[in-house]
């Protein structure tokens, strides 16, 4: 998944152990976000968030449609097709889990297209995710290794930029001090989210 540069060096690891991408996604999209004004509240992880699921359901292009029954939730992922790790101005090798771009559904809690990130490792507290999609600009908040958009009003936002854009991009800063920019292609995404949300209506 790291497409940078290597150096002669041994690489930095801003994750110590890699997850399953499948697992990852799971996992992922048991955090729930509650927004009360201007502050964004992260669920737990349900009982079974350790589980890995292999419940795809669809392909489209670069995106990939999961569903799963128990509770319902579904959602439409992609890995990144590229990716930059930069520290000091130079480029670094480093270790990461996997990178991971979702939009989530989930009626039981409400959840209707809920957009998240995940770089591969724990983001610098305080910091903020830039996502550039076709040269239009939004602000994910981080927490852990996840990042989110601030409201629901943001997610919709966001999810339609994606169906009219080409490239997404997110720029952020790990705890380690490593500047990543990942890129996701949009190809695809527009049919995937669709049967995301149609799986779990």
């Amino acid at each position: 998944m790291f497409r940078g540069t290597k150096t002669g060096n041994k690489p930095e690891t801003e994750q110590p152990e890699a997850k399953h991408s499948l697992e990852a996604v799971y996992m992922g999209s048991r955090l729930v976000k509650l927004v009360a004004t201007a502050t964004m509240a992260l669920g737990a992880f349900a009982a079974h968030a350790q589980e890995a699921s292999t419940n795809q359901i669809a392909a489209m292009t670069s995106w990939s449609v999961f569903k799963e029954n128990s509770p319902k939730e579904c959602w439409a992922v992609s890995t990144a097709e590229e990716s930059v790790n930069t520290k000091d101005g130079n480029v670094v090798a480093v270790r990461r889990s996997d990178i991971l771009f979702m939009v989530v559904f989930r009626p039981e809690v409400n959840v209707a297209g809920q957009v998240g990130f995940t770089g591969g490792y724990p983001f610098k507290g305080g910091s903020t995710v830039n996502l550039n999609i076709d040269g239009q600009s939004f602000e994910l908040f981080t927490e852990g290794e996840w990042a989110w958009p601030a409201s629901t009003a943001d997610d919709a936002k966001i999810v339609t930029a994606m169906k009219r854009g080409s490239k997404a991009k997110l720029t952020a800063m790990s705890a380690r001090g490593t500047k990543t920019e990942d890129s996701f292609s949009l190809l695809g995404f527009t049919a995937a989210v669709e049967e995301a949300d149609k799986q779990c209506k």
